[in-house]
This record gives structure tokens, sequence and C-alpha cells, in this order.
């Protein structure tokens, strides 16, 4: 899971965050895809371009499994659309309930993109990319996502923070 705190510089820019090197690398991004030379070039991609190692599953099932598992917090899940068992939008969905603040990314093809796009607001997705990816796409996606998470756990954090010192207060109320 990607560390909230150090490392992270603001973007003086736009008002956003700049992850570092060694952020990138430990980000947890989970690729699902059934065709294997697909995972095959995102990990390839992602290990090049972001030296990031993602978790590549061919079988949705399986990616679910590993979702479901408490023990696996990742920060980002990238799916393809049309799979067998679980399609892409059942497993978003899922993911949904399992880890709500997570980025979802829904990989599809041209043929795909209308059933996608209905889709859209019942998976809550962060993108929609279509096959075949631009790379330089790709990319700002992924890490808009991972700084979107980021930016999210840092809030999240700060909430219980306050919410810490608003339950300290009332117990000196009393």
């Amino acid at each position: 899971m990607l560390e909230t705190q150090s490392g992270v510089s603001d973007d003086s820019n736009g008002g956003g965050i700049t992850l570092t090197e060694d952020q990138l690398a430990e980000a947890k991004i989970v690729v699902v895809d059934d065709d294997k030379l697909v995972t095959s070039s995102l990990s390839s991609f992602l290990s090049l371009e972001l030296d990031v190692d993602p978790l590549t599953f061919n079988d949705s099932t399986k990616a679910l499994s590993f979702l479901q598992d408490k023990s696996n917090q990742p920060d980002l899940i990238i799916s393809d659309f049309l799979m067998p068992d679980l399609d892409g939008i059942q497993l978003l969905s899922a993911a949904r309930q399992l880890h709500p603040e997570v980025p979802r990314v829904l990989l599809t093809g041209y043929a795909d993109k209308e059933n996608a796009i209905k889709a859209i607001n019942d998976v809550q997705l962060f993108q929609y990319i279509e096959k075949p990816w631009e790379n330089d796409r790709l990319r700002r996606v992924v890490e808009f996502a991972l700084e979107r998470i980021v930016l999210l756990r840092r809030l999240m954090d700060k909430l219980g923070a306050v919410k810490e010192l608003m339950d300290y207060r009332r117990s000196l109320a009393r």
C-alpha cells in the first residue's frame, strides 16, 4: 500500500501531488485480463515506464479471491471488460464493495465501448481505457489514480485525527 506521508510533494502548478519513485515502486496495482498477452504487455509497460511490478491475473475469479483477502490492499485495479466467469463490470463492482476507495479502471475494446459507458456509473469507474491503449494516456491515468488514492488516504487519516480530537474534547466536557 502506498505511503501517504513521507515522500509526497505538493505540486505547485495544479494543486495535486507528485509521487516519488519509491512510492511508485511500492504501488500495488492489480491487472486482470483473460488474455496473457495483454497482462504481459501491461506488466512490462508499468515496469518500464513507472518501475511498478503489478500483480497480474488471467482469471477474474482468482483476482476476486485475492481482493477478498483482507491482507491484500490494492492501490489501483485495472480490469478487462469481456472475460469468462466474471466480466470486468462484475469484478470491479465486487472490488468497489471490498475496497471502495481504490480507483478502478476498465479496459475495453471498441466494440464494448457502449456497454462499458453504460456500466461506468454502476461501478463508479475512475476511468476507462480503450484497447489498444495509447501508452501516454495509460501512464497518465495510472499516475493520476495513484495520486488520487494517496490524497484520499491522507484525507481519511486527517478525518480520523479530527474525530479523535472531537472525542477527546467531548470527554473533557463531561
